[in-house]
């Protein structure tokens, strides 16, 4: 089990990574570059995570044979019998505190010398990723070039104003150690410094983050239980998202229609036309079938009488129909998903006051239910599970997240306190150190580091900075956003470890303690070279997310924003009722219209079910009678026509063939319909000639069509 703890580990979490980037990103659209740029970025900082546990439970184990004085490769038999000959020797002499501790190898033992590499690996990848290749392929995917050149052009150019400001940052404190008379510069301590910069700037932002996921996510599943509260929210969303689809569709229309007059301005044999067909390809359908390719006309352009638009302007055009585009498709989507969770929530409200105790579903599922829905998942089971259990489930749920972030907060404001121990995760830690219980050690590390992790990349998944960075589900996150994510977790997730590993009191550079170093920081390097960082920044700055939980609890940041002009949900406020009341009347305006397509469908299907089988045996009948009749009446008038083929064919022509005119024959006549009683009966009812028959419907006396 030496090595399958890890290789088991590696494999699941990509797994896990290459899930959430489905549920996200856009497999068959988005280009392969974004979607391996963003898998890379996620595998690697979930990777972090999941094997750091593994690491802190092999570094207990080589600290238990360092407190004993044994090399690395002397097993547990050495040790045992070293014991029993000083016990039998000298038993007085040798004190009771000095006796060696039996060291109990882990089931997820990680042999010497891969740790360091892995780390290594994973570490320097990640900032290559967050720092250099990652914002160059946000300009690259975002940029609405036309081709390779172009886009690399355009990326660089944004990229360089970027790429600046932190060689400007390494610059200042490179010049800084250069100056300081007490320290030399070396490779070693050049890689420190930028390890310590770019952990202070990602401790920086973790922070914040992690005060607003302490509080919000808790509070989140507290609310998830209070149905009317969830209820009332829902509409508060519809009205948002209805404003911003509106808006979307009117951008959407305005940008087709500049593209519908460039596209009707340069024709097919204009130099540029091949960029504005690039631009209709990326139209939705029905604007592609409206505005066409504009090829029929074969007009040559003519350069002195009309102007035309630059190569630049067509680029700026196409980043926008892509911009477009993607946040029309984006508000659609989450408009019927928005439909189905306000529908859902109705029907838990309806059924709550059900004696019946069976889950009635106002729409029937547009897909045929599935064998757990048929077996497991009953009506039975559903109306408990939603009217009863639910809310008990995420309220018990949001009581142990609360504590779990009660503990989290109280530990980052005592972890640097080595005696006593006031950091809770520190205490438990250390007990099961105590008996070597490595499983107890690995899984009260995962958990702590999941937590961590879930505070913070949840919060990074709700962020939303107007349309510039916006993650939705349903695979209609843009590259931009997804490629973002992929940056902040590569940036956060280093010093998100750090900081654990200061809360256990397992990083010597902030407990001070001589002890065994994990493999993970010691990739990190002395922060020692910069004292003021590690003695000052690293243990008070992380105290400030008490204050952070308290602003997120009193909903202080939301405040602000409603009062900047961002409308947000607050039950104690005028604009929030009349957006709850707007939204409201969406739902229930929508629920009528699919009610009535869904009552139009249900008669169709009870009309074709009372009344398809009596039509399908009259019309067989009909056909049955009227092809017996055909065939009888038309046999008779082909061989009169044929007997009449040389008076009426002109001399020296070759005439159709005689197949072709027993088909002109046939089609002339209907199938089942009297010509004469039709006329019969409506010139006894009208009392006059009825016109507007056609002749070749009517069996006149003239017999038109004898003689063809």
């Amino acid at each position: 089990m030496s090595g399958a703890a890890l290789g088991i580990e590696i494999v699941v979490v990509f797994f896990l990574a290459l899930f959430l980037l489905h549920r996200y990103g856009d497999f068959r659209r988005q280009q392969r570059m974004v979607l391996f740029g963003t898998l890379l970025a996620w595998y690697l900082c979930f990777l972090i995570v999941f094997i750091l546990p593994l690491d802190v439970s092999t570094t207990i184990y080589k600290q238990c044979k360092i407190d004993n004085g044994e090399q690395a490769t002397i097993g547990l038999p050495a040790v045992t019998s070293a014991i029993s000959n000083q016990t039998t020797t000298n038993s007085t002499a040798l004190p009771t505190t000095s006796v060696l501790k039996v060291c109990y190898k882990p089931w997820s033992y990680i042999p010497d010398g891969i740790m360091p590499v892995f780390w290594r690996v994973v570490y320097w990848t990640s900032q290559c990723l967050t720092w250099l290749l990652l914002p160059f392929m946000q300009s690259y995917a975002r940029s609405g070039g036309f081709s390779i050149t172009g886009k690399i052009k355009t990326a660089l150019i944004e990229n360089a104003i970027y790429y600046g400001t932190y060689l400007l940052i390494f610059g200042s404190l490179l010049i800084y150690v250069a100056v300081h008379p007490q320290l030399r510069l070396s490779w070693y301590e050049l890689q420190t410094i930028g390890i310590t910069a770019a952990n202070t700037w990602g401790l920086f932002l973790l922070v914040l983050l992690l005060g607003y996921g302490l509080v919000e996510i808790p509070r989140s599943y507290w609310n998830s239980s209070c149905r009317g509260h969830l209820l009332m929210k829902t509409y508060f969303k519809a009205a948002k998202l209805m404003t911003e689809k509106a808006d979307s569709e009117e951008n959407l229309e305005d940008i087709m229609e500049e593209v519908r007059k460039i596209s009707e301005a340069i024709k097919y044999n204009h130099p540029l036309r091949k960029y504005i067909d690039t631009i209709l390809r990326k139209c939705p359908v029905e604007y592609q079938e409206k505005m066409g390719r504009n090829m029929d006309d074969y007009e040559d352009f003519d350069d002195k009488q009309n102007t035309y638009p630059s190569e630049k302007s067509l680029v700026k055009l196409h980043k926008q129909v892509i911009y477009a585009v993607q946040r029309h498709n984006r508000t659609r989507v989450q408009w019927q998903i928005l439909l189905e969770q306000a529908f859902h929530l109705e029907d838990v409200a309806k059924n709550e006051i059900s004696s019946s105790r069976q889950f009635v579903h106002s729409f029937a599922p547009a897909e045929p239910a599935s064998w757990f829905a048929r077996y497991i998942y009953t009506p039975t089971v559903e109306w408990y599970w939603e009217c009863l259990l639910r809310q008990w489930f995420y309220r018990a749920l949001a009581v142990v997240l609360s504590l779990f972030s009660v503990a989290v907060v109280w530990s980052e404001c005592t972890f640097f306190s080595i005696r006593p121990v006031l950091s809770l995760f520190a205490v438990f830690i250390q007990l099961a150190e105590r008996d070597y219980n490595y499983l107890y050690i690995e899984m009260a590390c995962f958990i702590t580091i999941f937590f961590l992790c879930t505070c913070v990349y949840s919060t990074v998944f709700r962020i939303r900075v107007f349309n510039y960075y916006y993650f939705a589900s349903h695979h209609q996150t843009d590259a931009y956003s997804l490629q973002f994510s992929g940056m902040l977790f590569c940036r956060l997730t280093p010093p998100l470890c750090l900081n654990f590993l200061g809360l256990i009191h397992m990083d010597s550079a902030i407990s001070h303690q001589k002890k065994e170093q994990t493999a993970y920081t010691s990739i990190m390097g002395s922060m020692r070279v910069l004292s003021f960082i590690a003695n000052g920044f690293y243990i008070y700055y992380p105290m400030l997310i008490l204050l952070l939980c308290i602003a997120t609890y009193f909903s202080l940041g939301t405040r602000c924003l409603n009062l900047l002009g961002f409308q947000q949900f607050m039950g104690d406020n005028n604009m929030t009722s009349d957006l709850m009341d707007e939204g409201k009347e969406l739902i229930r305006r929508e629920r009528r219209k699919r009610q009535r397509v869904e009552d139009g469908e249900n008669r169709r299907r009870e009309w074709k079910e009372r009344y398809g089988n009596q039509r399908d045996e009259y019309s067989t009948r009909n056909r049955s009678a009227a092809a017996e009749l055909k065939e009888t009446n038309y046999s008779d008038t082909v061989n009169a026509n044929v007997n009449r083929q040389a008076k009426y064919s002109r001399s020296g022509g070759t005439g159709r063939p005689e197949r072709d005119r027993i088909e002109l024959l046939q089609d002339a006549e209907p199938l089942d319909f009297n010509a004469e009683t039709a006329s019969d009966d409506l010139e006894l009812e009208s009392g006059r000639h009825t016109g507007g028959r056609y002749l070749s419907m009517s069996s006149s006396r003239s017999r038109i069509f004898d003689d063809v």
